[in-house]
């Protein structure tokens, strides 16, 4: 496998120098918004509170971040002029409002938005999560996987990465049925590995996975932990099953939690991580003191993303040492005067 131009470009956008990964999520909708009406006491929270909290995301959390994930609702026309050059910039595609089908849950773009506009806008790279159960619907994974592709066939046109999250939900007949943005704590690691290596065929065109862990994050010891050799055979299995770069998502897991699950990870191989809650849901638990949130963020979430970020340079692998790039790694091709003749554009 090798990587194409602009996808390639793209990927070393995202990383740090030494090609591994610490990016931070502000393109949270459900898991923000909810807090914030909550809080207000109002059906809906108002586009002020959620733009305005993903702007003090983004000032306070890039100085740690290669790359931030935005969104184009509320963190990109608030708070992109506020997000430095240096740092990667990833689009989200994916409506947060999925569709809940007797035989599971069908995802969507959002409206009026798309691989060719997050390329226009400067984007580093497109994220995209779909909600995916093995054992679903057939018309629902047929469906499910249609999505996918035809998003990837567009990453392949504009020459963009493809980020691709799954993740594993509770179907209508599990106990934990929720619409809710949370972790299954009852989620089979089969799953969550025969998910992946699904979408792991290269007609999918995925560049880079961002994968939960495969057991609940509370079971998950941290290598060294006891019984930790038992769980890091499912992160082995995980990295095997991507089949290339990836990093793993924290999923609202605490933040020992997490740091715990990108032990295994990074021993599995895994590049670096793309997270979220883990980092700010502490700080953001004082809203609406605004000073309040600040220094949360500043100080603890700053600090915690320093220690995960000095765990990802000593563990990691940088992504383009990955196995799938064989021993020449990701490469212009051809790396000569041919290339702008090969090379093709958007309407080829």
């Amino acid at each position: 496998m090798n990587l194409s131009a602009g996808k390639l470009w793209g990927m070393r956008r995202m990383a740090d120098a030494g090609g591994r990964f610490k990016m931070t999520a502000v393109d949270q909708r459900p898991p923000i918004k909810k807090p914030i009406a909550e809080k207000r006491g109002l059906k809906e929270a108002p586009w002020e509170d959620v733009a305005g909290f993903k702007e003090l995301l983004i000032e306070t959390l890039q100085r740690e971040s290669s790359a931030m994930l935005l969104d184009p609702h509320f963190a990109f026309p608030r708070g992109v002029m506020k997000l430095s050059p240096a740092k990667g910039l990833i689009l989200t595609l994916e409506d947060s409002i999925f569709e809940e089908m007797p035989g599971g849950r069908l995802s969507k773009e959002i409206d009026e938005w798309s691989v060719e506009k997050i390329k226009r806008a400067g984007g580093d790279a497109v994220k995209v999560l779909a909600w995916y159960r093995p054992d679903a619907g057939a018309s629902v994974i047929t469906r499910q996987q249609d999505f996918v592709a035809r998003i990837g066939e567009a990453c392949a046109k504009y020459d963009i990465p493809y980020v691709f999250e799954l993740l594993v939900y509770p179907l209508s007949r599990d106990a934990e049925q929720t619409r809710d943005y949370v972790e299954m704590k009852t989620k089979r690691p089969q799953l969550v590995i025969e998910s992946v290596e699904t979408f792991a065929d290269a007609k999918y065109g995925v560049d880079l996975f961002k994968l939960e862990s495969p057991l609940a994050a509370a079971e998950v010891p941290g290598v060294g932990g006891e019984g930790w050799e038992d769980v890091q055979k499912w992160f082995d299995a995980l990295g095997q099953a991507a089949g290339r770069p990836w990093v793993m998502l924290s999923a609202g897991a605490g933040m020992e939690e997490f740091r715990k699950i990108l032990t295994h990870a990074y021993r599995a191989g895994a590049s670096g991580y793309l997270a979220g809650r883990a980092i700010w849901l502490k700080a953001f638990g004082a809203f609406p003191d605004w000073d309040a949130m600040r220094k949360g963020l500043e100080t603890e979430a700053s600090d915690y993303m320093r220690a995960l970020n000095d765990l990802t340079d000593k563990s990691a692998l940088p992504f383009a040492a990955h196995a799938v790039f064989g021993a020449k790694g990701p490469h212009i091709d051809p790396p000569d005067a041919r290339f702008r003749h090969v090379y093709s554009g958007f309407g080829d």
